[in-house]
């Protein structure tokens, strides 16, 4: 098995090294210091395990998995208390809670021999589910932008439409494609500001100046940068009760 550490702490990252040492079946090929690094480093070696930490500069660990499209196997090593990784228990292969002790990680490796790698690739499906409902992913959406990795911060969003098996990203800076569905958007994004007004959008409606009757039941979102969104009879019984109108 290829391995690589992902971690901001250099002892961290030591830790780990150390203790992988008597695991022969397993070669680390890298070490990498933030998300973007793990990335490169990930589609050059393609990895069957990972150890990750989730909080490091520019982008988090859990973000840095939705830019991947086939994520490997995930051992967390965190600093995060142990209530806020409960959430994750069964969903990760395992989670580490700094300081990382020899019997816990080996405990952890013996969970990974042992697990099947299809279960590994469903929980880690399962990992991003629910990392979108925390605090470090209600403020900003990461995607691919070429070759380039753009944060947008929700605040920059004008609205979401359903593009087949992508979501097309409105921003003040264009448009951006990412791999998920409304309904995940729907579910994650904060309910007080995105509505989802009708089947293929959702709109920030800080952003909204009037809305039209448009055709039979249905209404256009007319928003502050020109945009026009459509509306559904649901949609805008939404809208009424969130704008108070």
């Amino acid at each position: 098995m290829k391995a690589i550490i992902i971690d901001d702490e250099p002892l961290a990252r030591m830790m780990v090294k150390e203790y992988l040492e008597p695991y022969t079946n397993i070669q680390l090929v890298q070490e990498c210091n933030d998300g973007f690094e793990g990335i490169k480093a990930i589609n050059q070696h393609q990895p069957d395990l990972i150890f990750l930490d989730i909080q490091m500069p520019k982008i988090t660990g859990f973000e840095m998995l939705e830019l991947i499209d086939n994520p490997p196997q995930v051992i967390f090593t965190t600093a995060f208390e142990e209530f806020a990784i409960k959430a994750f228990e069964t969903h990760a292969v395992d989670y580490l809670l700094k300081p990382i002790s020899k019997e816990r990680f080996d405990k952890a490796m013996n969970k990974l021999l042992l697990q099947q790698k299809i279960i590994a690739e469903q929980s880690t499906q399962s990992i991003l589910e629910t990392a979108a409902q925390t605090p470090a992913q209600s403020n900003r959406i990461v995607v691919k932008d070429g070759g380039k990795i753009k944060i947008i911060p929700l605040v920059q969003i004008q609205y979401l439409e359903a593009a087949d098996d992508y979501v097309k990203i409105h921003t003040v800076d264009g448009m951006f494609l990412k791999k998920k569905t409304m309904s995940f958007f729907e579910t994650s994004l904060p309910t007080e500001q995105f509505i989802r007004v009708h089947r293929s959008y959702i709109i920030n409606t800080s952003l909204i100046t009037r809305i039209d009757p448009y055709e039979k039941d249905s209404h256009l979102a007319l928003l502050n940068t020109g945009a026009r969104v459509p509306v559904s009879k649901a949609g805008y019984a939404k809208l009424k009760e969130v704008l108070g109108i």
